[in-house]
């Protein structure tokens, strides 16, 4: 099991960028698929963007392409979320989720349930 932390969300105004955080005390995550996913108040959790383990691959969903991108560090022990030109509509608690992979190291994953491992999740609110 992989403890995620996540930091780097706040308060911005729409039109803004943030650049979200996610590690596992220096754990490198070249073995793991990772995503980000969000979840407003009132909503169900749903799918932002995730990336392969090998860290060639990745995707982010229709509501944000464009403007959200998902990468790794050079060490692949962090994760990032980067998000640009926000708006008031991705205002909500945005988790970091893991999942350990052997074989299929260029895959990534766009389902919750496909993910064991969670974090705690950091706020981001977009408002004038």
């Amino acid at each position: 099991q992989v403890k995620l932390v996540e930091s780097g969300g706040g308060l911005v105004q729409p039109g803004g960028s943030l650049r979200l955080s996610c590690t596992s005390s220096g754990r490198s995550f070249s073995n793991y698929a990772m995503a980000w996913f969000r979840q407003a108040p009132g909503k169900e959790r749903e799918f932002v963007a995730a990336i392969s383990a090998s860290g060639q691959n990745s995707v982010s969903a229709r509501s944000v392409r464009g403007r959200f991108s998902i990468s790794t560090d050079n060490a692949g022990e962090r994760v990032y979320l980067q998000m640009n030109n926000l708006k008031p509509e991705d205002t909500a608690v945005y988790y970091c989720a893991a999942k350990g992979v052997r074989y299929y190291v260029g895959s990534y994953y766009v389902t919750a349930d496909e993910y064991p491992d969670w974090g705690q999740g950091t706020q981001v609110t977009v408002s004038s």
